[in-house]
């Protein structure tokens, strides 16, 4: 893992921590250099994929092994607005781990002075090909259930 990227321990937070930086680029932002709203969402995946990616889970695994995760509910709120060019910090965690499903919540802040950007939360289903909910691997659901208390 780079210094960008880094597991923490829990800070009130429901289990440990993610977090992963990012800088709000031009093509996030409008004419007013003020970050548009669907960039949150992308950073809400970047702060998913890679808290994956620091427990050795990656996307590209679970789709190689016919599993897809698609977000089936969010919820986003913008506290402060984010700027061209801004360091943000994306703090991810586990919110909820069931059968077929895992909630993330994610913080934005802005790293520069530790400003609220936005807070969030997306449900994930495990499905199949056919977008059939289905378990993932036992292997999965382990390291998962480790950073979260299950709640099924």
């Amino acid at each position: 893992m780079d210094e960008k990227s880094k597991m923490t321990a829990r800070d009130n937070y429901p289990g440990p921590v993610f977090k992963t930086e990012t800088r709000v680029l031009y093509a996030d932002t409008d004419h007013g250099g003020v970050a548009y709203y669907g960039s949150y969402l992308r950073w809400f995946e970047i702060g998913r994929a890679e808290l994956f990616r620091s427990i050795g889970i990656t996307y590209a695994t679970l789709e190689s092994s016919g599993i897809l995760c698609p977000v089936v509910e969010l919820q986003c709120r913008y506290h402060h607005p984010a700027r061209y060019d801004e360091a943000l910090v994306i703090i991810t965690w586990i919110e909820r781990l069931r059968r077929s499903s895992i909630t993330f919540g994610y913080r934005i802040v802005r790293e520069q002075d530790n400003r609220l950007i936005a807070t969030g939360q997306t449900t994930n289903a495990f499905v199949n090909q056919n977008l059939k909910c289905i378990r993932p691997p036992q292997e999965v659901f382990d390291v998962l259930s480790n950073l979260v208390e299950l709640s099924i």
